[in-house]
């Protein structure tokens, strides 16, 4: 058991520590952290409708995590053997199915398995893999506190954290489960330990997003509608349009004439002609006689903006995109003069008003539609686990042996030994050899795992990923130990009812 010690010298800062975590949103009891997610049901069906909408394009648009760096991927160093600070203990997993008649040397994977996905403080999209345990609600997800906690950029809680258990493509075939309270060890959440690099984070009732049907609505409906809707424009004719003031007394929202100006290009003589100006690239505009370009001096001929960064790299105009000698981000408009004819358009509307019913649908609680995984503590190492994910990112050496898109499985020995890293200062962290890479951090290492049930006992999660042989390829992974203070965390998680969305 490793305890954060604070120097005589730091008093002041571990006292301001301790009352920035009080006063926020962070509370530590002995060794537990808790902090809050979506903080109600309306936060957590827009979380959800987030992911899911346009047939899952934010969670097909997502990457795996990507904390670590090369030279993270490092030799571990062993050291002496672990010893338990409590007696070992266990809670049973929930859900087990029924063995089959046959057996199988085939490894079947858990339903209990899957992706969280969250938003981190840069705004990136990003996955790392979990699974659910056993709790008094059936509302727990287990995975690596990097995945809950925004550590690479020194924030609190990831923004818009979901699980989604059978993750596949954009599917969620038993529903998106979003966060409602994350609970880790207190020196990760206050000091970044690594070496108790673990979550436990309770999530409210899945639901599922989609299926429902579009209904034609009045304005007045729309309006009133809280869920998902939408409204078309369509072009009518003249005497649609007056058909439709005279039904309803007058214009209305649904219906209405909009005038629109049109300019060509013509010779300074043609009658009424007027002088305007008409924006050009720089190239254009460079090319342009002087007289044209109304003078290099004139203020209207250009006209510089200063924009945010994802303005100037997505703009797609005409203008001049340049970063100045202060760093600013601009676009410089260019304009020359032509001689137009002004021609007005009256054109006629109407919009049309739709709403989705039944769109989103409470899913149940997710234990009972997966089960939950148990959860072990204190456990000798040495030991047979299993250990699952959804590796994606290519090894030291660029080597990409895994998509992401299926779950990966190592089996084998714990390391008898301790090992640390350096580089997160880890001092307490099991090993197995497995050659999973990023995207697998988070998934659960099962001890005592019936492949006829598929279920186990949660006695680690992927923390770190290392290379033993100094090959540039990852060959272990390591997951902080789980002890009594682990289960101090899980079993105050444990307790904590959520509800539903909808």
């Amino acid at each position: 058991m490793k305890r954060i010690l604070i120097p005589a010298g730091g008093a002041i800062l571990a006292t301001g520590l301790l009352a920035a975590g009080l006063a926020g949103t962070a509370t530590a009891a002995s060794d537990v952290a808790s902090d809050p997610m979506a903080k109600s049901a309306a936060d957590a069906k827009a979380i959800a409708q987030f992911w899911a909408e346009s047939n899952g394009a934010a969670l097909k648009a997502a990457t795996q995590s990507n904390i670590w760096d090369n030279k993270d991927v490092a030799k571990l160093q062993s050291k002496g053997g672990y010893s338990a600070d409590t007696k070992p203990g266990s809670a049973s997993p929930i859900g087990q199915e029924k063995k089959p008649a046959v057996k199988t040397q085939n490894v079947n994977f858990p339903k209990t398995i899957g992706k969280v996905f969250f938003v981190t403080a840069k705004g990136e999209k990003k996955w790392c893999s979990a699974t659910s345990v056993q709790s008094q609600y059936r509302n727990l997800v287990a995975t690596a506190g990097h995945c809950v906690y925004d550590t690479a950029h020194n924030t609190d809680v990831m923004s818009k954290w979901v699980f989604v258990p059978g993750y596949y493509q954009g599917k969620a075939p038993w529903g998106i489960y979003v966060g409602k309270q994350a609970f880790t060890h207190y020196d990760f959440d206050v000091y970044e330990d690594y070496d108790r690099d673990y979550a436990f984070v309770t999530v409210y009732n899945g639901i599922h997003v989609g299926g429902g049907k579009a209904k034609q609505v009045s304005k007045a409906e729309y309006d009133k509608f809280q869920g998902i809707k939408e409204s078309k424009d369509s072009t009518i004719t003249e005497a649609e349009y007056k058909k439709c003031v005279d039904l309803n007394g007058g214009e209305t929202a649904d219906c209405w004439a909009k005038t629109d100006t049109k300019y060509d290009t013509v010779g300074p003589d043609y009658p009424g002609a007027v002088k305007a100006l008409t924006e050009v690239s720089k190239e254009d505009y460079d090319k342009a006689p002087t007289g044209k370009r109304n003078g290099a001096k004139a203020p209207a001929a250009t006209k510089t903006d200063n924009v945010t960064k994802s303005e100037y790299e997505n703009y797609k105009g005409l203008g001049y995109r340049k970063i100045d000698a202060k760093g600013n981000y601009t676009i410089t408009h260019y304009f020359v003069k032509n001689w137009v004819k002004k021609t007005d358009i009256k054109g006629y509307f109407k919009t049309t008003f739709y709403i989705v019913e039944g769109f989103v649908r409470d899913a149940g609680r997710l234990g009972d539609n997966v089960g939950g995984q148990g959860v072990a503590w204190n456990q000798p190492t040495g030991k047979y686990v299993r250990a699952f994910g959804y590796p994606a990112a290519p090894h030291p050496d660029g080597n990409k042996n895994y998509t992401g898109v299926t779950p990966k499985w190592c089996y084998g020995k714990t390391t008898k030994k301790l090992v640390g890293s350096a580089a997160k200062k880890i001092e307490e962290h099991v090993a197995l050899k497995c050659a999973m890479t990023e995207g697998a951090d988070g998934g659960p290492w099962l001890l005592k795992y019936s492949n006829s049930k598929r279920l186990g006992y949660l006695n680690g999660v992927t923390s770190t990923f290392n290379d033993q042989d100094g090959n540039d390829r990852v060959d272990y992974i390591s997951s902080p130990y789980f002890d009594g203070e682990t289960a101090s965390v899980y079993k105050a998680a444990a307790k904590v009812w959520s509800g539903k969305i909808i």
